[in-house]
């Protein structure tokens, strides 16, 4: 019974990795008590937590995480310099069970810029509150130092720890890495002047020095001072490194939480990041269910998750589409909620109402941290949308189409043609919601070719795919889907009935999502956030894709082969070999002639002719370059069909009855 329990757990654990994010994070194991027993940090997550389940042979430290824990939690960040940040100030703050004990609080560097008429700038582990200015942290040591150095070259400050009057400068004066304030060489606004453009540097303000530098790197290399140019690239890795985003640890002491959610249908996913003292100290979810307005629903979330257990800081930052409470929106709206009930709440409540603070205009370190607490919401909706299936959408979708059993298996139609040419039709098949590629087709049509007969060619496509499963006692949908309106589906709907076959219909015209029924004289509209209509925009999209794609590659061997086949000396072979090479004929035009040759292993006049051809080509119309080709045309067109049929060939499973 134990062993079943913990095959149970480890099963959803194991799933639970293999649906992790991607992105860069923290991940965090907990035990049957809830309690955070091992943290980590992940360049990806899913990569990451997967490798725990690789493997048959288990180390003893991941059997002892297996066997105690029973979820996982993740918390995606920006970079695997932020998942370094956050994974530090976690393991400090939870003390957990499997992770080394940091009592050092002081782990990476911050840069300090002392006070008074002329600050001094260095590096520093120790905090002090004296009214200095910190930034940071920085887990690059080295690019901390490298950038002090540059600001030592550019903006010259003192380096003596104590300022005393001298009459005579020191060394760094005459080696230009200071100014001799010492000496009263600058005056003290000049001096400040020079310590604002430090603290621009250190703030991340740093797109004009970096466009400087890149200027002043490539005229170093035109005039050959190599060493100089290599000196000016070194800078500018080292103020990029400095500078990465950096929205999980910084020097700012003001307490803040940012607010981001995301939305599907009736579901709401709510994300809080709590910034206390300069560093992030968690992130929250929250589910819900509601039929309200965003904005409703947002004043509702925030009255309930500040209570007196966790009253509100004195700032919130809220995501982009916050217009109601943000100023986003109109001036009695933000009043309403700044000022109104909900204003009055917080004043009641704590004595106090928080500034809601909108992402518009703010500075680049909140706007990433609204970014990384939306992308957390998005990822925690994705996963309960998972979880939940698409069970619901398919009863809903029985309903309001008044099917006659939920339509658990569905089968969509797509045509795609260009004026008669190389006619396709696409099925695609859908199982519980979900795509079912091995039971995707392709058809080329034959009834239909050198026409334009959309009813026609629906009607060959339904007759021969429904036909052949009646034939071998192949399972039949509960649904058909049309890409087209009520022609398209009344025309497949009359090859059903000439079959027998007694499964519903339905058509999704692209323009106004209009939903057609057989025989109905009006379509059906459901709203846009209809988890029925979302279900059938998904099917009828793959159909789309799935017919296109091959009828594309068709009508492009059409194109590429003449043009390429119209030089001398480049025959079928070659010409394939060209294509597999490049792809395209843009690819081709890029290319120098030195290059095709090389790669295509012809003469350097064909490469060149190559190239000359293919960039004539793209200059020209369809039909221009057709008759750029029209002295080989008769054996082009019978080699194009022979790769038509070849291309047809290689799709996954194609039909041919």
């Amino acid at each position: 019974m134990v062993h079943d329990r913990f095959s149970e757990k480890y099963r959803f654990l194991k799933t639970f990795a293999r649906d992790a994010p991607k992105d860069p994070g923290v991940y965090l194991w907990r035990d049957s008590e809830n309690r955070i027993i091992y943290i980590g940090k992940a360049r990806s997550l899913r990569n990451r937590l997967e490798s725990y389940f690789a493997g048959s042979k288990k180390g003893v430290k991941t059997a002892a995480l297996l066997h105690h824990a029973t979820s996982i939690e993740t918390i995606i960040v920006t970079n695997e310099y932020e998942a370094l940040l956050l994974e530090n100030t976690l393991i400090k703050q939870h003390s957990p069970k499997y992770n080394i004990n940091l009592k050092d609080g002081k782990t990476y560097p911050v840069v300090r810029i002392t006070t008074g008429d002329f600050p001094r700038v260095f590096r520093t582990r120790h905090i002090i509150k004296d009214g200095s200015l910190y930034f940071g942290p920085f887990p690059n040591v080295q690019a901390v130092d490298k950038t002090l150095v540059l600001i030592e070259k550019l903006f010259p400050l003192r380096k003596c720890k104590t300022l005393k009057p001298r009459e005579n400068p020191c060394m760094y004066y005459h080696i230009k890495r200071c100014q001799s304030p010492c000496c009263g060489k600058i005056t003290s606004s000049d001096y400040q002047v020079q310590v604002q453009l430090v603290r621009r540097l250190l703030s991340g303000e740093t797109s004009e020095l970096i466009a400087e530098f890149n200027a002043k790197m490539k005229e170093a290399a035109e005039s050959l001072k190599f060493e100089e140019a290599s000196s000016f690239r070194n800078a500018i890795l080292a103020v990029e490194s400095l500078s990465e985003n950096n929205s999980v640890a910084d020097m700012d002491p003001e307490d803040r939480d940012y607010i981001a959610w995301a939305a599907e249908g009736l579901f709401t996913t709510f994300s809080v990041l709590a910034m206390r003292e300069g560093r992030m100290t968690g992130r929250e979810l929250f589910n819900s269910r509601s039929a309200a307005e965003e904005h409703e629903s947002l004043e509702t979330f925030i009255a309930a998750y500040y209570t007196p257990d966790r009253p509100p800081p004195p700032r919130i930052y809220l995501g982009a589409s916050a217009a109601a409470i943000s100023g986003k929106g109109t001036e009695a709206q933000s009043e309403e909620l700044e000022f109104g009930a909900l204003g009055r709440y917080f004043v009641e409540q704590f004595g106090r109402a928080p500034e809601f603070i909108s992402q518009s205009g703010l500075e680049k370190r909140h706007i990433v941290a609204l970014g990384m607490a939306h992308q957390n919401a998005q990822e925690e909706l994705r996963r309960r949308l998972r979880e939940r299936g698409a069970g619901p959408a398919l009863d809903e979708l029985a309903r309001v189409l008044g099917l006659k059993t939920r339509p658990e298996r569905i089968e969509g139609f797509d045509i795609a043609q260009l004026d008669g040419k190389y006619p396709v039709a696409s099925l695609v098949s859908f199982k519980n919601g979900a795509p079912d590629r091995k039971n995707y087709r392709h058809f080329r049509l034959k009834t239909v070719v050198g026409k334009v007969d959309d009813f026609a060619s629906m009607r060959e496509v339904v007759k021969r795919r429904y036909s052949r499963l009646i034939r071998e006692g192949s399972e039949l949908p509960d649904l058909v889907l049309i890409d087209g309106g009520l022609g398209q589906v009344n025309a497949a709907k009359g090859v059903l009935d000439e079959l027998g076959i007694n499964c519903d219909i339905a058509g999704l015209a692209k323009r106004e999502e209009e939903i057609w029924l057989p025989n109905k004289s009006a379509p059906l509209k459901l709203p846009r956030d209809s988890e029925a209509l979302k279900v059938l925009q998904f099917v009828r999209d793959e159909t789309h894709r799935f017919a296109t794609g091959l009828n594309q590659r068709l009508r492009s061997k059409d194109l590429y082969f003449p043009v390429l086949e119209s030089i001398d000396g480049i025959g079928q072979k070659r010409a394939a070999a060209i294509m597999r090479a490049y792809g395209n004929l843009e690819n081709i035009a890029a290319a120098t002639p030195e290059e095709i040759g090389e790669k295509c292993n012809i003469t350097p006049a064909a490469a060149a002719a190559v190239r000359a051809a293919v960039r004539l080509a793209l200059e020209e119309n369809t039909s221009k370059v057709r008759k750029f080709a029209s002295k080989n045309a008769a054996s082009n067109q019978a080699d194009i069909a022979a790769l038509a049929d070849e291309a047809f060939a290689a799709e996954d499973k194609p039909d041919y009855n």
